[in-house]
């Protein structure tokens, strides 16, 4: 599923592709007022995508958790099927096609699209100061909701969420108000410097001594620590899977 990480690395190949080109043919028809302008920056932003024009206009996509870019060679077959398309730019010598993404949309401002998110996690200036202070001003909830929530920090997924807090032997619900601020500083960094280390990966990505991870996907396996079996179960008022081990991770005590 796409993450900041897949984000940035599509990014940084649309934009080679893509920047000082003449867009000649563009799908669907919604999108025919991006031709004859040229592309002038392919810009990250967490998990969404922007690619802005010259003439003003700013293509804007979202990803969630099945849509993806592909670049092919002009006449190339796709290696999706055309029904799932949702944009397609086409220049001299590339044809970037999105299959499946829910959110294409051809915007002149997108700072409504975007301004609710927190700072990039994989930014050059990102600060982790500034993002335990937005984790704190947010009513205490379960670490495991806060380290998804994208208005605090733009970018991290599922995957790295319960990898970091596994690393870090913190239990997803875990209340914030229970963590010290240096505990969600080292929770913020490992996502940030897991995250980084699969930015030139081209595969699948992996993390450092555990191969394609610890627990994500993992329910039911021993636990690469400790060998406790690793179990899974929603989590969130939107539930989304977090995987943990119950001997690394234990729950939180309750005040009685």
């Amino acid at each position: 599923m796409p993450e900041g990480d897949t984000i940035w690395r599509t990014a940084a190949t649309l934009r080679t592709a893509l920047v000082g080109r003449l867009i000649k043919n563009a799908r669907p028809d919604g999108l025919s007022r991006l031709i004859g302008s040229t592309v002038t920056t392919v810009e990250p932003v967490g998990k969404h995508l922007v690619i802005r024009f010259d003439n003003g206009l700013a293509l804007h996509s979202h990803m969630r958790m099945r849509g993806v870019w592909q670049l092919y060679r002009p006449g190339e077959h796709w290696r999706r099927p055309a029904w799932q398309l949702k944009a397609m730019l086409e220049t001299d010598d590339a044809v970037a096609a999105c299959f499946a993404a829910p959110v294409v949309e051809l915007v002149r401002n997108v700072a409504p699209r975007l301004g609710h998110l927190g700072p990039d996690i994989l930014a050059g200036d990102w600060s982790v100061a500034g993002v335990v202070k937005r984790a704190r001003d947010l009513n205490p909830v379960a670490i495991g909701e806060v380290l998804l929530d994208q208005r605090v920090t733009a970018g991290i997924g599922n995957v790295y969420r319960c990898e970091a807090l596994w690393q870090r032997q913190v239990n997803p619900w875990t209340p914030t108000a229970d963590l010290t601020d240096v505990q969600l500083t080292e929770l913020f960094e490992t996502a940030r410097e897991a995250m980084r280390a699969n930015l030139e990966s081209k595969m699948r990505r992996t993390f450092p001594g555990y191969g394609r991870g610890a627990v994500h996907g993992r329910a039911g396996r021993p636990c690469p620590r400790c060998g406790t079996a690793i179990r899974v179960r929603g989590l969130g008022e939107n539930p989304r899977l977090a995987y943990w081990c119950p001997a690394c991770q234990p729950e939180p005590s309750r005040k009685r």
